[in-house]
């Protein structure tokens, strides 16, 4: 079914965040986090659990509820940046974006393929994106979430394109593509915090059971990729990003045992970035399996594994309170 008001409102909010004034699209964030922040109950919910995961429990109160608005703050001003970015120069882009690690990914894209930057939902990684076609000239694939309706994924899509990414839909197709990608040297973009479809591997992530997706150690395995944990903080008015070292991505077994080991790796260097920042981390969905249980809801079957090892909910003690990506 088509909801031509949902993508209406999506480019409407997109031209006026390209033509208004800097000082003016700054300040939106804040208003239109506060507002999510109060009007949207579940997502509040899960963005109040992902804090206490990487903060501990002892996080309650005013202080937790402070922290869970900056994550709907942080999610706006990326909806804003994002509108604004193709309207930036180039000098704009490159002065409002910093980067460590940047060795990295020249290292890879001197071998014979292109890296995988393995990305959390935080921050403004589009800023980066738009940073490496635009200034760097490096080809950047990402893959990306199919939105519903279908004419808003299309609207995103050219969107993405018009900062220069080639964009690849999650689902069948999707790891030919990629493949192709990397091996044509491209910088591959996978936000690797959450599992949606495919394969998945049980992991351990800030303390508690649950799945990521299986695709990332698997591309690095059998296509020598280098996989960089890599992440886009905010950081002022522009962005700073990190890459880390390559994850130990070698064979040394079974096939399905070499995921498991490099995507528990993967995990342990995304709590490390997103404990930067985590009022950032706009992970708004349930992506526990105690998640879905502390909002009343039945546990996907695709948790069966992890629940037949017996996952814990690092966040008790009475957080029963997120993450939007």
């Amino acid at each position: 079914m088509k909801n031509p008001r949902v993508v209406t409102t999506y480019k409407a909010a997109a031209a006026f965040c390209r033509v208004a004034p800097s000082s003016v699209t700054s300040r939106l964030a804040f208003p239109l986090g506060v507002a999510a922040a109060a009007l949207q109950r579940e997502p509040r919910k899960i963005a109040e659990r992902n804090l206490r995961r990487v903060l501990g429990a002892g996080l309650h109160g005013r202080e937790l509820r402070r922290m869970s608005r900056a994550v709907f703050v942080s999610y706006a001003r990326y909806y804003v940046d994002s509108f604004r970015l193709p309207s930036r120069s180039a000098d704009e882009i490159e002065e409002g974006f910093t980067v460590d690690g940047y060795h990295h990914v020249e290292a890879a894209l001197a071998g014979e393929t292109g890296p995988i930057l393995a990305l959390p939902h935080l921050g403004g990684w589009e800023w980066a994106a738009f940073w490496l076609t635009r200034i760097k000239g490096e080809r950047v694939s990402a893959v990306v979430e199919e939105l519903r309706p279908p004419e808003l994924f299309e609207w995103f899509t050219g969107l993405r394109r018009d900062l220069g990414m080639d964009v690849i839909p999650l689902g069948a197709g999707a790891g030919s593509a990629v493949v192709k990608a990397i091996n044509q040297r491209h910088v591959t973009c996978l936000l690797t915090d959450r599992y949606l479809s495919g394969g998945s591997v049980p992991v351990e992530f800030f303390g508690e059971r649950t799945l990521l997706p299986a695709g990332p150690a698997t591309l690095a395995l059998r296509t020598g990729a280098p996989l960089l944990p890599s992440v886009v903080y905010f950081r002022g008015d522009g962005c700073h990003g990190v890459v880390r070292p390559p994850v130990p991505a070698q064979r040394e077994g079974k096939l399905r045992d070499d995921v498991a080991r490099v995507t528990q790796l993967m995990a342990r260097e995304l709590e490390q970035l997103i404990a930067a920042a985590p009022e950032q981390w706009h992970l708004l969905q349930p992506n526990w399996p105690s998640d879905y249980v502390a909002l009343g809801r039945a546990v996907p079957a695709w948790f069966d594994d992890v629940r037949a090892e017996g996952a814990t909910d690092s966040t008790a003690a009475g957080a029963t309170n997120g993450t939007a990506g």
